[in-house]
């Protein structure tokens, strides 16, 4: 139906897709955990899967998305004691943290997944799956706790690529003496504080169980695409391979897709290095449409290391793209039948491994010839339809962080002193950054 290409994990490959069903495709894509504010590492993850979902609709294929919310967890209950020194309103805190996360997939135009379930909703079919792994010898029971044995599953490792020496070798410190090997993981946990009735008492799911579980209820056994941000390879997807491929012997997902990483000053997002970024903190320095054009001209697999001085630089090409669709009208079209160059240019680029930035560079590259009514009504649809892309003109809303005040004060005292070639070059950087200054004479 389609020339999409996508670069698979499992294989390393740049492969043809094809789904397993013509026209169907069965994609899951690994949600949050509700305990704190959305944040950026969140926005690319899903402002990703949901260009592949508007692209894969684009290109006619039935697509059932399902992204889950892990609403039981540690880090919940935890917060709960912290907020309430009550473990069972680890309830409340999911509640508000995903009505967060709504509010923020909304500003940045992700259309809603098919499904959004919950692992609190679908405790029934976590335990019979892990009944299920029981009974054909992958897990075991040590008191109330249960463990996937992972030497029952030969290829174990095979989308990280580590061997069992590695696994092994780098298994948590926290060696319980009941596993039979260090590196199986709990599928069940024996649980005081908050959990349910099971075959092997009070207690609450594992972490990696549960997508195993709700993919296989929500879409299939053997589903098209697996998605998420790369530091989900190891271990949690891979366990989820184990699980779910030990239990019903068929490979669990066709296609498995990931995003690289967002940094912060060239380091990993953290609370304690005071560089987490939450959406609610950007979104009050700028629109959130920017944020998603700013991760569009990023390959998806690509780091990007975060400032708002890059936001700046590309409000500034957002604008131009708004402007020059300004007057335009969308229209709608099938990809099959078309054959103007510029269109097929574009939707090669958007279909060859999601190269959005390749899909960009060819729109302004041809920003005149685009103006054609005959196209241009074509290249906005893809632009909103695929790409989320309003294309409303922003009213500017002027943000001063720190560095760009500095700067203003520089200038200020090249000016003073005048300075005048330094005072320019200053002028020449800030305007690089999106911010036009416009001078008012020196006092005598």
């Amino acid at each position: 139906m389609s020339n999409l290409r996508l670069t698979n994990t499992l294989t390393g490959l740049k492969e043809q897709f094809v789904p397993l069903e013509q026209k169907n495709v069965k994609m899951y894509v690994c949600g949050i955990t509700p305990y704190d504010y959305a944040h950026i590492g969140h926005a690319r993850v899903y402002v990703t899967f949901d260009v592949l979902f508007r692209l894969l609709k684009f290109l006619n294929y039935n697509v059932t998305y399902v992204r889950n919310f892990t609403d039981v967890d540690d880090k919940l209950i935890n917060r709960a004691i912290k907020e309430y020194k009550d473990a069972s309103k680890y309830i409340e805190i999911a509640q508000k943290y995903i009505a967060d996360f709504h509010e923020q997939m909304k500003k940045l135009n992700c259309l809603n997944p098919t499904f959004e379930p919950k692992v609190t909703e679908n405790i029934k079919e976590i335990i019979e799956f892990i009944e299920q792994l029981i009974s054909l010898g992958k897990a075991y029971v040590v008191g109330g706790d249960v463990y996937y044995s992972i030497g029952t599953f030969s290829s174990y490792g095979k989308l990280s690529k580590r061997t069992r020496e590695d696994v092994s070798a780098g298994a948590r410190v926290e060696i319980r003496e009941e596993k039979r090997d260090p590196s199986d993981f709990a599928l069940w946990k024996s649980s005081t504080d908050v959990g349910w009735q099971s075959p092997w008492g009070l207690g609450r799911p594992g972490w990696h169980i549960e997508c195993s579980a709700m993919a296989k209820k929500y879409l299939a056994d053997r589903i098209d695409i697996h998605g998420g941000g790369m530091d989900l390879i190891f271990p949690h997807h891979e366990n989820e391979i184990a699980q779910t491929e030990g239990l019903t012997g068929f490979t669990f997902a066709k296609y498995w897709l990931h995003n690289a990483f967002v940094t912060v000053n060239q380091e990993k997002m953290s609370k304690s290095l005071g560089n987490f970024v939450t959406l609610n903190d950007i979104f009050k320095k700028i629109d959130p449409v920017i944020l998603r054009f700013y991760f569009l001209n990023h390959h998806y697999r690509t780091p990007i290391d975060f400032s708002y001085e890059a936001l700046q630089g590309f409000s500034k090409a957002y604008h131009r793209l708004c402007i020059a669709f300004e007057n335009i009208k969308a229209e709608k079209f099938n990809f099959n039948e078309e054959s103007d160059s510029v269109i097929t240019k574009i939707l090669d680029f958007s279909c060859d491994d999601m190269n959005i930035p390749g899909m960009f560079g060819v729109i302004f590259d041809n920003l005149k010839e685009i103006q054609n009514p005959k196209i241009a009504g074509k290249v906005k649809f893809l632009l909103q339809e695929i790409l989320g892309l309003p294309l409303i003109v922003i009213e500017k809303h002027i943000e001063i962080t720190p560095e760009i005040q500095a700067l203003l004060h520089e200038r200020e005292k090249a000016r003073i002193e005048k300075n005048w070639s330094k005072s320019d070059e200053i002028r020449d950087k800030l305007k690089e950054l999106g911010y036009d200054v416009h001078d008012k004479k020196l006092n005598p």
